[in-house]
């Protein structure tokens, strides 16, 4: 060790030294002087050793102790010590922080140097652009998410505009990613996943569009007969009927669209939903008979299983939902088909299911049955009268009653629509 070779060394100097004193007569006085200076050298490299030692042991608290100087020497550097072990305690805390928030948050942060090569991302951003946090650090962003708007995004430098981006992998989303300064070097790729905003947005446009196709084509017809009708006051009394006729019809599918819209805006209006207890057999029977009324006899319409249990909800908002079920069985299923209604207990949850032998569904329209004006066959269902609104309705219906709307259907083999209820709301006699 250093000092211990420090220390021979001066042990071997401080012999030499009074050897030579010796040889050459120096005095008493002298010699005790070589001596003692040697002892003090001795003593200070001692204290060296010590404090070499307890440097180098990690234990802090284990301070040496000593004599005058010594003592303060080793009480100043076990206070900068232990200042320094707080400090560095307290940016490992800082720092423990910043990545669990990071963690944590849902929207991705992206490090990114000059050269646009990842140096760290939080859990987010690596979901949402596929980025292997260990085999990708200090990759080209853009080799990872390779898309021709975001390497040009990057080379642009906009710090002002989010980029939308639409992406596969690891899935299909919508992405809104922005540049934000970092330092002189480095800046941070933020991302959102904007999916379901997307989604709703394009919504709302197919709602302004399709309401205005819906009420453009009445409104057409009726002002066209209007129009023929002023033109030719003549008209003899037959062709005038038809024209009437035809111009009622119209005037009802706008006044069925209108009530149907009106009935959406209130149920999402969110306005308390006033419950009471629902009678849901005697809802069955009277069901069964709208059914009839509706299919004229070109159906066969039966009640299955009907259960005893009452439910707790609104009645009319029941009637509405159950009631549109129905009714879409009966415009889809041929003639000579049959619908089955059915009530009953199962795995303690109330069940109301409507089954028919209709056309089907295929699987690709099942996800987006209750969008609204949404249609698997548009000719069909404006053929039958239906608003497109229908399943939208029960759907919200149902979610104020914390239900859940069941659908299983295949092309060409029937359908059934079914409403889960929970327990709390069901009341057994």
């Amino acid at each position: 060790m250093l000092w211990l070779r420090s220390l021979i060394h001066y042990l071997t100097m401080a012999v030499f030294s009074a050897s030579i004193g010796a040889i050459f007569g120096l005095t008493y006085g002298m010699a005790t002087a070589i001596g003692l200076l040697s002892c003090s050298v001795l003593y200070h490299l001692v204290n060296l050793g010590r404090l070499h030692r307890w440097v180098e042991d990690s234990r802090v608290d284990n301070v040496p102790s000593g004599i005058l100087l010594w003592q303060e020497v080793f009480d100043r550097v076990y206070n900068q010590v232990r200042l320094q072990s707080k400090i560095k305690e307290r940016l490992t805390n800082t720092l423990d922080r910043f990545t669990n928030a990071s963690e944590a948050l849902p929207d991705g942060v992206v490090i990114l140097d000059e050269h646009d090569r990842i140096e760290w991302c939080n859990r987010s951003a690596a979901q949402h652009m596929a980025i292997n946090r260990v085999s990708d650090v200090w990759q080209v962003i853009s080799n990872i998410v390779r898309h021709p708007s975001l390497r040009e995004y990057l080379r642009s430098q906009d710090f002002a505009h989010p980029l939308i981006l639409h992406t596969h992998r690891p899935q299909e989303q919508v992405l809104s990613v922005q540049l934000v300064p970092f330092d002189s070097s480095r800046k941070l790729l933020l991302s959102r996943d904007i999916t379901q905003l997307d989604r709703v947005q394009t919504v709302h446009r197919d709602f302004v569009a399709n309401v205005s196709h819906e009420l453009r084509t009445p409104l057409t017809v009726v002002g066209g007969f209007i129009e023929t009708m002023i033109d030719m006051p003549d008209t003899d009394p037959e062709t005038r009927g038809q024209h009437l006729q035809l111009m009622y019809d119209q005037t009802q599918r706008m006044q069925r669209l209108v009530d149907d819209l009106l009935t959406l805006s209130r149920l999402e209006s969110g306005q308390q939903m006033r419950e009471e207890e629902v009678d849901v057999p005697q809802l069955m029977r009277l069901l069964a008979a709208e059914a009839e009324g509706l299919s004229q006899g070109r159906h066969i319409v039966t009640i299955g299983q009907l259960d005893s249990i009452r439910l707790i909800g609104n009645h009319d908002e029941l009637h509405s939902a159950f009631g549109n079920l129905v009714s879409n069985a009966i415009r889809y299923t041929p003639n000579g088909g049959e619908i089955t209604l059915s009530w009953n207990l199962s795995f303690e949850h109330g069940l109301f299911s409507v089954k028919d032998s209709g056309i089907g569904i295929s699987p690709e329209h099942l996800p987006r049955l209750t969008e609204r004006f949404y249609r698997v066959d548009r000719g069909r269902s404006r053929s039958t009268g239906g608003t497109g609104l229908g399943l939208a309705i029960v759907k919200h219906i149902i979610q104020r009653h914390q239900a859940q709307l069941l659908v299983q259907s295949k092309s060409g083999e029937g359908s059934v629509f079914s409403v889960k209820f929970p327990p709390q709301r069901l009341i057994n006699n």
